[in-house]
């Protein structure tokens, strides 16, 4: 009982559908029918059911297999792939991928290049990207770890109005780590 997987190409992406079975596909004895309006017609063969589909020019299509008896719909096919294919493509443009920049940092950095530093991570928050904030800390720097926090938190502080702290200051082997993350704008209820 072969199932198949349909995949749509759309911009060099596969959009991979619901699998169907569909026309002669449909191998059991019995299955409830409903008409391309949404109204159910009843229980019938397959075979009569596929001839009442041919008769409208339109195709069987199994929508729940599961039922007792299965469900299945006549309609064009072709044309609901190609609406879900659009549903799917408006989906994607409406999602937005967040990506982490980095700001690095060090732990004795002067106050005109920890400005210029602030900035780029307000920018990058702005555009609605994370910021992953890392002081290296090379040789014996390791041993003054408060000087990087208190860095870090002097970050987040010039950015608190654009931002929120994700992840609070770590430290991870020689490099001390936060995240922030952009606010999102409260939405009235």
């Amino acid at each position: 009982m072969p199932v198949f997987l349909f995949c749509i190409f759309w911009g060099g992406e596969p959009v991979i559908t619901k699998d169907f079975r569909i026309n002669e596909e449909i191998r059991v004895r019995e299955v409830r029918v409903i008409d391309s309006n949404g109204d159910q017609l009843g229980i019938f063969s397959s075979r009569d059911a596929l001839r009442l589909a041919e008769e409208k020019q339109l195709d069987l299509v199994e929508i729940s297999p599961a039922a007792k008896p299965p469900v299945c719909k006549i309609m064009d096919f072709g044309k609901y792939k190609f609406e879900q294919s659009k549903r799917e493509k408006e989906v994607r443009k409406k999602q937005k991928t967040i990506s982490v920049k980095e700001v690095k940092l060090r732990p004795n950095i002067e106050n005109h290049d920890f400005e210029v530093k602030a900035k780029n991570a307000a920018r990058f928050l702005k555009e609605g990207d994370k910021v992953k904030a890392t002081i290296m800390f090379r040789g014996r720097e390791i041993v003054h770890t408060q000087l990087g926090q208190k860095l870090l938190k002097r970050l987040a502080e010039q950015v608190q109005d654009i931002s929120q702290v994700e992840r609070q200051p770590k430290l991870e082997g020689k490099n001390m780590i936060m995240i922030l993350a952009p606010l999102t704008p409260k939405q009235d209820t």
